[in-house]
């Protein structure tokens, strides 16, 4: 096969080089000893994957609290927690439950409160799960060895759009290096959040912030500057309005019209169905999408885009057309009077997921196996993390949003303070997810890992915040044993290069020009996956890409810095 493929060229040698290389990834090329060390691997890391999970999952470690231990916690969440029946008559319980460990570490004003559960979340599963994640990281580099890799990291990267770990690491670094200076500003302004509170509350202030400090001081600056009114702003979305506005404006974009098939075969009386043509004269079938938006029993409990039918392209001439789904579990209607009413964040999830649907429907390739959203995995979420950005912009937002009662759009001032709230933290965070990410190429580059030091170094060197002693966050990170192993940077990557592609294209351009959605549509969505991402990118931007428009997307560097 590898020699018939050095005969072919374009989307067709694409192919036999992906095949070629799968089957070399998984030992087709050893001897049967070697290929009986790979199944004997892959077996334990799936047992491992297993056992790993279901700790995570029974983990039921609860604390015991006073009121005067929870100050700042508002009635609802104390009063649910207020042990009645077991427990500590006159104490509250909380678990490490995201709903009770977050709420608290965000709210509460008492120090040692957040400390005691910091410590206890970061330390969850550490003894039984600890040991697992370092024989994963291990076998893993057992098997890239044997594969004829440097290490499990190179291995895990070859067929993403980085290729190797080198790029990774040169990526991850130069984000350090730019996000450090707005991570030591926001530092400062916690250390005076810090010294404030330290005298209205009577704590000692040691000058320092600590990692169960963090989510409490973001929360203290998103309070103080960028607060908003979500419960009021989702007045202006009712599901009909921003249904008709996301609609126009992918129609708008990316050339195409939607039409609402009323007799179409669906699985539900609420979900509806869509045909897709060519705007313009020819009125050209591109496919059928479903929009499935509501909540209902037994049925799938996120937001996701099905693929139905790819894109095919038979011998004979004949065509197989796309059909996706959007399913979602949007807030429904409140009877009598009450449309469905969205929030903020979930017109985001809307548009990111239906920009999922128009990857399926847009894509045009020779072969099944690209078709679609089957790109590189470090890109395929770039191309709806871009077209999230009309639900910040002033201009297309105005298109998603009216009142649900007179009509009215958001005033201006509730739209200024939405928009400054995107950079709300935005050197804490994004820092943070670096040195998640630059840990998880730590442990995956080597023989053996200590995953409890390697993570503490990691902290200390890129956050200047060590880990909390005595806890080991590693283990309850299911992201590396779950499919992310030495790839949790594609969580970074994928939206640095989807603020290029919108700051870069559509911000100098125009957010709805339609030349400019023909452009994105053609070179990012109509390929598929046939083409390298990279090469994919180059050709939409007209240069490489870059990270400055992710830095000035997030206010961490000015407007007109922006490369061109």
């Amino acid at each position: 096969m590898a020699q018939v493929g050095k005969s072919l060229t374009g989307e067709a040698k694409r192919l036999i080089d992906r095949l070629v290389a799968n089957g070399r990834r998984n030992g087709l090329h050893l001897d049967q000893e070697q290929r009986e060390k790979i199944k004997t691997i892959k077996k334990r890391l799936s047992e491992i994957s297993i056992d790993f999970q279901k700790n995570c999952n029974d983990e039921s470690t609860t604390f015991e609290f006073t009121k005067d231990q929870l100050q700042g916690m508002p009635d609802d969440f104390l009063e649910p927690r207020l042990n009645k029946e077991k427990g500590t008559p006159g104490l509250y319980t909380v678990s490490l439950k995201y709903p009770d460990y977050f709420p608290v570490q965000k709210n509460c004003v008492v120090p040692e409160t957040r400390r005691i559960l910091e410590r206890g979340f970061h330390s969850r599963c550490k003894e039984v799960n600890a040991p697992l994640l370092e024989e994963s990281a291990r076998l893993r580099h057992q098997r890239a060895t044997i594969l004829g890799f440097a290490n499990h990291a190179d291995y895990a990267l070859e067929l993403r759009m980085a290729k190797n770990q080198s790029t990774v690491l040169a990526f991850l670094r130069d984000l350090t290096e730019k996000l450090r200076p707005s991570f030591e500003v926001e530092k400062q302004r916690f250390l005076q959040y810090k010294r404030e509170e330290a005298e209205k509350y009577g704590f000692e202030d040691d000058g320092k912030i600590h990692m169960w400090d963090f989510r409490h001081y973001m929360n203290v600056e998103a309070e103080r500057f960028y607060s908003v009114d979500h419960e009021k702003l989702k007045e202006y979305f009712p599901e009909d309005v921003v249904t008709e506005g996301l609609l126009d404006i992918y129609q708008t974009l990316l050339h195409l019209k939607f039409t609402r098939v009323h007799d179409g075969p669906v699985w539900h009386p609420s979900v509806t169905m869509y045909k897709v043509t060519e705007a313009g004269a020819d009125d050209t079938l591109v496919g059928f999408f479903y929009l499935d938006l509501f909540p209902r029993p037994n049925k799938y409990n996120h937001a996701a885009c099905f693929t139905l039918q790819s894109y095919g392209l038979f011998q004979d001439g004949s065509v197989q057309y796309p059909a996706a789904a959007m399913v979602a579990n949007f807030p429904p209607a409140l009877p009598p009077d009450q449309p469905a009413l969205f929030t903020h964040e979930d017109v985001e999830t809307y548009l990111h997921e239906f920009g999922h649907v128009m990857h399926t429907l847009c894509a045009r390739t020779r072969f099944p196996h690209f078709a679609g959203s089957r790109v590189e995995r470090d890109f395929v979420e770039a191309p709806s993390q871009m077209l999230e950005n009309w639900v910040w912009h002033p201009h297309s937002l105005a298109r998603l949003s009216r009142h649900y009662k007179d009509g009215s759009g958001i005033p201006g001032e509730l739209v200024d303070k939405l928009v400054a709230s995107k950079k709300a933290n935005a050197g804490i965070f994004n820092l943070r997810q670096v040195m998640l990410s630059t840990f998880d190429q730590v442990i995956h580059s080597k023989e053996e890992s200590d995953c409890t030091a390697e993570y503490a170094a990691v902290c200390e060197a890129i956050m200047g915040v060590g880990a909390t002693p005595g806890t080991c966050m590693p283990a309850s990170f299911e992201h590396l044993i779950d499919g992310y192993d030495a790839q949790y940077y594609g969580y970074l990557w994928s939206e640095v290069y989807s603020a290029d592609m919108f700051l870069s294209r559509f911000g100098k351009e125009g957010v709805l020009n339609p030349e400019t959605g023909r452009s994105y549509r053609t070179c990012i969505l109509q390929p598929g996956g046939s083409v390298d991402a990279m090469h994919m990118l180059t050709q939409f931007l007209g240069r490489p890409p870059n990270t400055t428009a992710f830095l000035v997307s997030k206010g961490l560097q000015p407007d007109q810095a922006a490369a061109m």
